[in-house]
């Protein structure tokens, strides 16, 4: 009897190893003289009420936008802000956020955030070499700033602020002088300088042009939008992943505007305001990442909420576990849940998950976006492979960063001469052309020459009721070359014990497999992303051994 085998994909070639999306191209502008920000005002729809503060409940409407990012403009030219210039946006979430983003892009400059927590040594080491002209900063963190040698303006966390203490931003977002003068911006001038999260090694400066968020915009947010029947118009999301994330930014900065929908902007996250919020502005569609999914189930047990308005969950920027998966599934049936893939060097285009009556693939981290394509390469011999095989993730396409600032060796390394983005992720495609992330290529255990991949344990370690949460990490040994510790938050009430913990993993894995040390620690270090901080349990274990 013959073996079963899946049909030959059309959306993949064998010859080149090339994946291509099972979606139709998307046309994008071809105009090289085509900016973001009159790309994003061009989009006709019936949106009214564009950005509310949580909170307050006060907002600005569409035409408010565009009055106060004209203004804003007008007034960034005053204090002298030219095109190339980079001005620092060290924000927390508001409805500001997308007002200054805009204006300073519209004058041709250029932006660049970072988590607004951030130290000042920190601040001045990342922006060395920056150039800035300006920073936006909370009325807290001006002082702070000194040592950076440039103008600060103080924002307002909402529109009720006591105008006396942001005279400077008042002055500058009141302004009625129009510019005569207007800079020509093309596709091809950067928009963007992003910071990566920096957990495997040091945060590398990602350079974005308008030409990469054009393409974000219509291959991620307004491709996925259609993908629906509905008006995108009357959709409401919550905003609670930071905009200075390249996830937070393509979404409530830039795509959905785009599209009229209207988006309630959480300073910062918690549980039960959120909880609050979306009753309140009747949200439909919540973007997430982990630890915030991970929050609303605890929640849910607390306080037996419905969320009756929410009809989709949309998670990124770190990998769900299938744990966390179940829960929120049995507790939110009604909510479509989907995860996607893209990075900062991505313009965070990549996958989107899609589902429907007769495919749903929780884990998945969906389908290639339109125009993208993908290789999956293996490590070893450097061979293409085909659905079912896992090895690292190449991607090419228009959203794929122009590279990083002054580090041509650096972008060398990481962009081929073909365009090839090499992830640095593991994974692989199935016969549907679903896309499964396995782990960083950087995180993989080397044990005896076989890989190990730290998620696959972390899902088997907190399958296990006594353990919370946990992370698996590498540690160097003479004979394997490496092997798996684990580290473990045990429930406060567990009397679970280290053996008792590398004996439940081998049950469950292959021998080579198995976790060999086991630490017990009171949390896991995570980025505000949700990934885990490996590199600072592999310096922490290895101080210990000292």
């Amino acid at each position: 009897m013959e073996a079963l085998s899946h049909p030959k994909p059309i959306w993949f070639c064998p010859k080149t190893g090339i994946y291509t999306s099972k979606h139709s191209p998307i046309p994008l502008t071809q105009n090289p003289l085509q900016d973001l920000v009159t790309f994003l005002f061009s989009k006709p729809h019936k949106g009214e009420k564009a950005l509310i503060d949580s909170l307050s409940g006060l907002y600005f409407s569409y035409s408010d936008i565009r009055s106060k990012v004209e203004a804003l403009v007008s007034g960034l030219h005053q204090v002298g802000i030219l095109k190339g210039q980079v001005v620092l946006i060290l924000l927390p979430n508001s409805i500001f956020f997308p007002i200054v983003l805009l204006s300073v892009l519209s004058l041709g400059a250029i932006i660049t955030t970072m988590n607004p927590l951030s130290s000042p040594q920190e601040i001045k080491k990342l922006t060395a070499g920056l150039n800035i002209g300006l920073v936006f900063a909370q009325l807290e963190k001006v002082g702070t700033l000194d040592s950076l040698g440039v103008p600060v303006v103080s924002v307002p966390s909402d529109l009720n602020y006591d105008s006396s203490k942001f005279t400077f931003f008042d002055k500058m977002i009141s302004c009625k002088q129009q510019i005569t003068f207007r800079p020509v911006i093309q596709q091809s001038d950067p928009a963007a300088i992003l910071f990566t999260s920096g957990t495997s090694g040091f945060s590398k400066a990602v350079i974005l042009t308008h030409g990469n968020f054009i393409a974000m915009v219509e291959l991620f947010v307004r491709f996925e939008a259609s993908q629906y029947e509905k008006e995108s118009w009357k959709d409401v999301y919550l905003a609670t992943i930071p905009m200075f994330h390249v996830y937070g930014m393509s979404l409530f900065v830039f795509g959905l505007l785009s599209l009229g929908s209207t988006i309630v902007v959480m300073k910062r996250f918690d549980a039960h305001e959120a909880i609050r919020a979306m009753d309140r502005y009747e949200v439909t569609h919540l973007p997430l990442v982990p630890p915030i999914m991970a929050a609303l189930i605890k929640t849910k047990d607390a306080t037996g909420c419905v969320l009756r308005s929410l009809k989709q969950v949309s998670c990124g920027a770190a990998p769900l576990s299938q744990k966390l998966i179940k829960e929120f599934l049995c507790r939110f049936e009604h909510v479509d849940l989907i995860q996607g893939y893209g990075m900062t060097e991505s313009t965070a285009v990549g996958t989107r998950g899609f589902n429907n009556k007769n495919c749903k693939k929780y884990t998945s981290s969906g389908l290639l976006a339109p125009n993208m394509e993908a290789k999956v390469v293996d490590q070893e011999d450097r061979i293409f492979l085909p659905p079912g095989k896992m090895g690292e993730l190449w991607l090419r396409g228009p959203a794929i960063m122009k590279g990083y600032l002054t580090d041509e060796k650096g972008t060398a390394s990481i962009i081929d001469r073909n365009g090839w983005l090499k992830t640095g992720d593991i994974g692989y495609f199935d016969h549907d052309g679903y896309l499964f992330i396995v782990d960083r290529l950087k995180d993989v255990i080397k044990y005896k020459g076989f890989q190990v991949a730290p998620a696959d344990l972390e899902a088997v370690l907190t399958s296990n009721t006594e353990i919370i949460d946990a992370a698996v990490t590498s540690d160097l040994d003479e004979e394997a070359g490496e092997i798996p510790v684990a580290f473990v938050v045990k429930r406060h009430d567990s009397n679970i014990s280290a053996a008792e913990i590398v004996k439940f993993v081998a049950k469950k894995v292959a021998p080579y497999k198995k976790v060999r040390r086991v630490v017990f620690v009171q949390s896991i270090p995570r980025t505000a992303a949700g990934k885990i901080m490996r590199r600072e349990l592999r310096n922490c274990y290895c101080a210990s051994k000292l």
